[in-house]
């Protein structure tokens, strides 16, 4: 250390201006100096031996009350646990600063700087891209089908079908069915073929009645009358109207039919039986061997479409990732209440993470100093602090000196 080699030169200085003030005749000028370089060489060589006691035995002589550090090496140490663990890092400050911290609005602004880069965007669309491509779905197909199907074991289907039933009717799903239904039955039915279908069906069971009587007599003259060309068009327009008036939103039948279906769904989802046996056949597809081939198979067209999404938006520099970003700062402004909720609960964690584990501090300065033999310890202490207390010897060689020119002074005046 350099210090320690400047302080070693202030010992030698004084020494020998001591030496060299012997030889010169008598003078009160050199009687002066010589008293100064006295009790310089005094205040220097006694700062020397206390600077050294605190690390090893001055000249390795074990002199009583020297190498303190050494000999006090456990109480110095629960010394230094206790006053990082009380005063420095005690357990209240770590607390209270913890509290202090933002870590929303912190991760907030570091996202939105990272975001501002091209190449940061970029390289994380790269990495969840590798990391996409990584993923083994054929270990995953076995584990979520197990989920999904001990999660369809444990869910109560009453409650979920009645729910299903009252979304159906309030989103008026059951009346956009029915309409689908209707206008998809309308388009087969205005088909030509359809009509000559109808025509020869109408034909054939007319052909079949067995009516007697005048009655007999008129239908087998209507059947006779009519061919399937002339019959089949219209039973298509009979049917076509009937279409019609059902989808007229003020349609007596029409609501007379969606109230029955509506009645259905509601006994549908009150029979316990019914759904035992819709929950007994959805797990017995699921379970099924082929379901975790068609679970890989879904998790692998997810795959594809995600890391082709990524591909397009690397190649747009992740202009995605910034309007994702700037989404999400929207809702969180828009929402400080959920914000601080969440910035509480992080806070409260950190802080009881902190209380359970704030005696591993002490622990952890006691394991790292136990690693250490006697001689490390003393290099690592003098490495550290070795250079300030080396001062401590110039400025008592400096002080003795001035002290010492002081005395002479005063004693030649005398």
């Amino acid at each position: 250390m350099r210090t320690k080699y400047i302080a070693g030169l202030s010992l030698i200085g004084m020494g020998a201006g001591f030496v060299i003030t012997l030889f010169l005749p008598e003078h009160p000028i050199v009687n002066l100096l010589q008293g100064g370089f006295e009790a310089g060489l005094v205040g220097g060589f006694a700062d020397w031996f206390a600077v050294t006691a605190l690390f090893r035995h001055p000249l390795g002589i074990p002199i009583p009350h020297t190498s303190l550090l050494l000999k006090n090496r456990d109480k110095i140490s629960r010394s230094l646990i206790s006053a990082l663990e009380n005063e420095l890092l005690n357990r209240d400050s770590i607390v209270t600063k913890l509290k202090q911290f933002q870590p929303m609005k912190a991760a907030g602004a570091a996202l939105t700087r990272m975001a501002a880069k091209r190449a940061n965007r970029t390289g994380l669309l790269r990495f969840l891209h590798a990391m996409t491509e990584k993923l083994p779905l054929a270990d995953l197909a076995p584990h979520l089908q197990r989920i999904v199907v001990e999660a369809i074991r444990r869910v109560d289907a009453g409650p979920l079908a009645e729910k299903a039933v009252r979304t159906v009717v309030r989103e008026r799903m059951d009346e956009q069915a029915f309409d689908y239904a209707l206008r998809q039955g309308a388009e087969w039915i205005a088909k030509p073929e359809t009509g000559h279908m109808l025509g020869a069906m109408a034909l054939q069971k007319i052909s079949e009645a067995r009516v007697g009587g005048f009655m007999g007599f008129a239908v087998q003259a209507f059947a006779g009358f009519m061919s399937e060309d002339k019959l089949g068009p219209m039973i298509q327009q009979l049917l076509l109207s009937n279409i019609r008036d059902l989808l007229d939103p003020g349609n007596a039948n029409r609501e007379k039919l969606l109230g029955e279906i509506r009645a259905q769904l509601t006994r549908a989802a009150e029979d316990e039986a019914l759904l035992a046996r819709g929950k007994a056949w959805v797990i017995g597809k699921a379970e099924q061997p082929d379901g975790t081939d068609f679970v890989r198979e879904q998790l692998e067209a997810l795959r594809a479409s995600l890391l082709s999404a990524i591909e397009r938006e690397i190649e747009n520099g992740g202009r995605k990732v910034v309007q994702a970003l700037r989404f999400v700062v929207r809702k969180l402004q828009a929402e400080p209440e959920w914000v601080e909720r969440t910035e509480k609960k992080i806070l409260d964690f950190a802080a009881d993470t902190v209380e359970a584990n704030h005696y591993r501090i002490g622990l952890l300065i006691k394991d790292n100093l136990d690693k250490m033999n006697d001689k490390e310890l003393v290099a690592m202490l003098e490495e550290k602090v070795g250079g300030d207390l080396q001062w401590i010897r110039v400025n008592g060689a400096l002080c003795g000196f001035l002290i010492g020119l002081v005395l002479s002074l005063i004693q030649g005046l005398g």
